[in-house]
Formats: C-alpha cells, sequence, structure tokens
C-alpha cells in the first residue's frame, strides 16, 4: 500500500469512527430525552403536597427542565416551609467531607438545614413544622455515594414523626449493573448503611421502598412512603446526567469509573481530586518507575487540598472511553502491586467503603479478579433475587 492509500484508509478509519461515536451520541442523548423524570410529573404529586406545610431534600441536581424544585413549586402555590442539604450542599459546590453549615438562602430566603456532619438525621424540632418531605436528588448508583444515606435518615426521621415522605424519582446511570460485595452488617457506616452490593441497580425510589419493606430503619419503623415513578425508563436505559451529581464527578466517563475507583479513597492513590480529570486518573508520586503518566493536583473549587497538591503524580491516565464499567477490581490489583510499601496501601477507609473485611486479604494474599468475585457469588445472588421484588422498571 502506497503512503496516500495508506493514508485515506486512516483517514476513512477516522471519519467511520466518528460516525459511530456521533451515532452512539445521539441515540444517549435520545434515549435521555424521553425520560420522563419523576419531578416533571407534577399531575403525580402536586395533588399531595397542595394545603401541605413542606420540607425538601435536594441540591443542584432538583432541576425540571431550567428550573429548580424549590422555584417551581413556590411558584405552583405550594408552602414551602425549609430545605434539608446533603453532602456538597444545596448548590453542591462543596468538597467530599467538607462542613455544610445550616443557614438561609439568599434567593429565596428559606431556611437551609445541613444533613451532613454530625446533623445526619433531622431532629424532631426540624419536622416539628412540616406535613410532608420530598426527596428529589440525582444519584449515581453506588452504595457508598451517601446521597442514599441521607435518604435513609430522613426516611426515619419522617416514620418517628409520622410524616409522609415523597421521593421524585430519577435514573441511576448505573442501573444496568448489580455488582461487587455485599456489605456485611459489621461494616456499616455513612459510606455503606445498607446490606446491597457496591452497584445495588435501584433508582432512588426502588431503594426506599426496598429500605421500607425489609425494616432496615431503626427499630424497623416503617416510613408513609410516597413514591412518583419516571416514565419510558428502563435499567438498561442510556442517561447522560444535566447537572454534575457533586463536585469531582463531572461527567459520565467519571460516574462510569467512580464505582470502581472510589476504593482507592481508602489507599495512598489519588484518583484526581484538584484536577481536570477527577475519578479519570489515578496515580501516586512513589510510582514513577511503573508509569509515565502524569499530573499535578491542586487546590479547585471542589477540592481544596487535594491529596498530593503540588505534587507529581505517575499513574494512569482512565479518559478514554473504553475503560470497563461497571465494578471491575483490576485497576486496584494493578496498582496494589506497584505500591512499594505494601503494608501501608490500605487504610482504615478502605473496610467501610468495600463493605467486607476479606476483599483487603484477597488482595493482599495475591487472589485473582476472578477468585475474588466468585467468593462474594452467593450473597449476590441473594441481593438479586430480593432486588427483584421492589423493582419498579424492567
Amino acid at each position: 500500500m502506497n503512503l496516500n492509500a495508506k493514508y485515506y484508509f486512516k483517514v476513512k478509519q477516522i471519519i467511520f469512527s466518528l460516525l459511530i461515536l456521533s451515532f452512539v451520541s445521539l441515540t444517549a442523548c435520545a434515549q435521555t430525552k424521553n425520560i420522563v423524570l419523576g419531578a416533571e410529573r407534577t399531575d403525580q404529586y402536586l395533588k399531595l403536597l397542595e394545603g401541605k406545610k413542606v420540607g425538601l431534600v435536594v441540591n443542584q441536581t432538583s432541576m425540571i427542565a431550567e428550573t429548580h424544585l424549590v422555584d417551581s413549586l413556590l411558584s405552583s402555590g405550594i408552602e414551602v416551609v425549609k430545605v434539608f442539604a446533603p453532602e456538597h450542599g444545596f448548590r453542591g459546590k462543596l468538597d467530599a467531607g467538607e462542613k455544610v453549615t445550616s443557614g438561609v438562602d439568599p434567593k429565596t430566603k428559606l431556611p437551609i438545614i445541613s444533613l451532613y456532619g454530625k446533623h445526619k438525621k433531622p431532629y424532631p424540632e426540624d419536622l416539628a413544622d412540616l406535613d410532608v418531605v420530598v426527596f428529589d436528588i440525582q444519584d449515581v448508583g453506588t452504595r457508598f455515594y451517601n446521597y442514599i444515606s441521607t435518604m435513609h435518615y430522613v426516611m426515619e426521621a419522617c416514620a418517628e414523626q409520622n410524616k409522609m415522605f415523597v421521593v421524585l424519582d430519577r435514573p441511576n446511570p448505573n442501573g444496568m449493573y448489580v455488582e461487587g460485595p455485599v456489605l456485611d452488617h459489621a461494616n456499616q457506616s455513612f459510606v455503606g448503611m445498607h446490606p446491597i452490593p457496591v452497584l445495588h441497580g435501584l433508582t432512588v425510589a426502588e431503594l426506599a421502598s426496598m429500605i421500607n419493606g425489609e425494616k432496615w430503619l431503626s427499630n424497623g419503623v416503617k416510613c408513609n412512603l410516597e413514591v412518583v415513578k419516571m416514565e419510558q425508563y428502563t435499567h438498561t436505559t442510556s442517561y447522560e446526567l444535566p447537572v454534575k451529581p457533586s463536585p469531582n464527578l463531572p461527567n459520565s466517563q467519571s460516574i462510569q469509573l467512580y464505582p470502581s475507583l472510589c476504593l482507592f479513597e481508602g489507599t495512598p492513590i489519588s484518583v484526581g481530586r484538584g484536577t481536570e480529570l477527577p475519578f479519570q486518573q489515578i496515580g501516586h508520586p512513589s510510582l514513577k518507575a511503573n508509569f509515565t503518566y502524569t499530573f499535578t493536583p491542586i487546590s479547585t473549587e471542589g477540592a481544596k487540598y487535594p491529596p498530593f497538591e503540588g505534587q507529581l503524580c505517575y499513574g494512569l491516565d482512565l479518559s478514554n472511553p473504553d475503560q470497563p464499567a461497571g465494578f471491575d477490581l483490576s485497576l486496584l490489583i494493578k496498582m496494589y502491586q506497584a505500591y512499594p510499601d505494601k503494608k501501608t496501601f490500605f487504610n482504615d477507609f478502605f473496610v467501610k467503603l468495600a463493605g467486607v473485611s476479606e476483599l483487603e486479604e484477597q488482595i493482599a494474599a495475591g487472589f485473582t479478579k476472578e477468585e475474588i468475585e466468585l467468593s462474594w457469588q452467593g450473597k449476590l445472588e441473594e441481593y438479586k433475587n430480593m432486588r427483584a421484588s421492589y423493582l419498579l422498571y424492567d
């Protein structure tokens, strides 16, 4: 083949690839547009709120097209009394673990009550002047993404104070996967409150129904739960999030990688906080001998004082779209093998994220990815059988 032929062949390859990517993108976009969110189905829930004093558990993702749910309800004449804010705050700009303070929303003058930090569960006095609480937050479908932990505590408080709890359902962008170890009760924490796998394959409304049905609230209390389903959604539907759910999950690539990369938060490995590619690259200053790809974290909004700020990290670029989806242990095993000090690779947070104590031990003992996955299949199958009875969508 001569140079000109090679050139034109390469151009044809590139054009073909671009056409495929455009088709996939347009298909995903079309699927996204067809979905009718729970929040958009106002005819299904305004009747539950009319004449009631309403509290909202919302953040920056609680949008109906270009309008925030708070503004939509106020303009509809609903008496919104207060807003409860989860991790990252009402506007979703705070860093992971950063303090969320209570205050007043400057636009609506509504009181904002933080549900992050020491005040994770609404106090009885927080609910005393309410009739109903509405939850409308975009989740990403992983056990350790703690908006669902906030939902648990609000459900529990509503059950104890006899308040109605309404969930406006939104898609699970990882909803096609049910994977990973099922959490052991001994490892329960705010980043893992329920005996579910890392990727639980549920929307927030389905999970709320499971929490209620399995009596996971304190003392087995049951919440007066109302669910507003979506239309045109299935668990295999592609969904491009219109608003980033938290500062360090800026796009679909990061959301796809998050289930696997979040476990690195329990190790010395950086997941790219403080860079333009959070949860799309991993590395550490000590891995120069192993990797050539580099990045340097800096302090940014949503990533103040990130690990290894100002230091050159060596590792892997995961921003290309051919990365494995779902829950994949390959990267964790690879970085453990490359890290020079094996004894300090795992910290106390790792078991809380993993939900099981044996994963750390299995990796340290040299188990393969397949051997480790096989060890949790029994409990995973039990979970899948339980999950089936709470599904609202195909």
